[in-house]
């Protein structure tokens, strides 16, 4: 029996985001880094029976061959988020993690995932044999360390949109359904979450990939008595304008026009550089205007993959409003972050709240969670105050 209680796996295993919370999760443990950042940290939380740090041990699925050492390495050449010293003292939790991460799989994805990917990459007979072997590999992991909960959480590259609308309504039509080859419009991101939910560990879809949102998943999560949230963590520009567009709101300022121009180069950013996959991540960003305004004002996101910025995210955005008067107006702001940091204690965070909702017998979508998503599944609520109110009222029970 090994000294950990709790597993995270990671999806996209050796990318920015998951290595930047391995290797922060590796530092927490031996208080190499202050604990900005996290939520779980803050000082209304500090009597909630959150797991430790140096509880959790994590595993994962990944298409890629590397190694996180040299991938951290690289992410801190050319970033500069963090030191290559922290990299060397957190080096044997980086190997040990390193033996702990499998195979992922390329069923439904399309070309430019695929380019991504190692040759070694076993080649799935249909998306039940897919999901059998992934489920494995989290039931294996499991049992080597004999832990009471495991979180999967998918930090893997943003998908295309996907036409669900031929895809079973119900669990039992969709198990069957996946034994045959029209399941190949389903993306690897709904057989990651399947397989998590079949071995019985939650899951989190922190991407605005299609992942578990669908009727008969949602019905296996139930059956499971797993918990499951998501979509796509808000780390960024869509972060301020769930702070900023409630401002215009309240104050009966008529916003006109919102446009946001986002820039940067990571691999996410060269996924999203092709226009299938760039659809996902507009949409999901650009609902929340509307949303928390009531109405619609001319919005325009776009996004743009520059080579040179690495993990370094810019976003310009220019709020045209009208006043008093009717005098129009403009508020500019200007966010850079380094996104797979900006990240990484999120992910964190929410496999500790998914643990606290596990033990509280929650079973479902976390709708309480709603504050770390841009889309967060079965919550209309958006703005950022009022969702942060709404963790706080389950966290302590007000």
């Amino acid at each position: 029996m090994s000294n950990f209680g709790y597993g995270l796996w990671l999806i996209g295993a050796r990318g920015g985001v998951a290595g930047c919370t391995i290797l922060g999760l590796a530092a927490l443990k031996r208080g190499l880094i202050p604990k900005w950042g996290l939520t779980t940290e803050l000082p209304q939380f500090a009597k909630l029976p959150f797991p430790a740090w140096h509880d959790w041990v994590v595993g994962g699925h990944e298409i890629r061959e590397t190694s996180l050492d040299r991938e951290l390495r690289e992410f801190s050449r050319q970033n500069k988020a963090f030191d290559s010293l922290l990299v060397d003292q957190c080096s044997e939790d980086l190997e040990a993690v390193d033996k702990n991460i499998r195979w992922g799989t390329l069923w439904g994805a399309d070309e430019a995932i695929r380019s991504l990917a190692s040759p070694k990459v076993p080649t799935d007979s249909s998306a039940a044999a897919a999901v059998a072997r992934l489920e494995q590999d989290i039931a294996e992991f499991r049992r080597k360390f004999g832990l009471k909960y495991v979180i999967v959480v998918h930090v893997a590259s943003t998908e295309p949109p996907v036409d669900t609308k031929e895809v079973p309504g119900d669990w039992t039509r969709f198990a069957g359904w996946l034994e045959s080859s029209y399941s190949e419009i389903l993306p690897p991101s709904t057989l990651y979450a399947v397989a998590a939910l079949r071995a019985g560990c939650s899951y989190i879809n922190f991407t605005p990939s299609l992942g578990p949102n669908l009727p008969p998943v949602f019905e296996l999560a139930f059956a499971q008595g797993c918990c499951l949230m998501g979509c796509d963590g808000k780390t960024g520009e869509t972060l301020l304008k769930s702070v900023l567009a409630p401002l215009f709101a309240c104050r009966n300022l008529r916003v006109l026009s919102w446009v946001g121009h986002n820039i940067f180069g990571n691999l996410d950013g060269k996924i999203l550089d092709h226009p299938q996959h760039k659809a996902s991540k507009i949409a999901s960003k650009d609902s929340l205007v509307h949303a928390i305004l009531g109405y619609r004002p001319q919005t325009h996101v776009s996004i743009e993959y520059i080579e040179s910025l690495g993990d370094w995210k810019t976003a310009w955005d220019h709020v045209h409003f009208e006043g008093f008067f009717g005098t129009k107006m403009v508020l500019q702001f200007i966010w850079q972050g380094c996104d797979s940091v900006l990240a990484a204690p999120l992910v964190l965070d929410l496999a500790r709240w998914s643990v606290l909702a596990s033990e509280r017998g929650h079973v479902g979508p976390m709708p309480f969670l709603a504050c770390y998503f841009k889309s967060p599944y079965g919550v209309d609520q958006h703005d950022f105050a009022a969702q942060v109110r709404m963790l706080e009222a389950w966290a302590l029970g007000k």
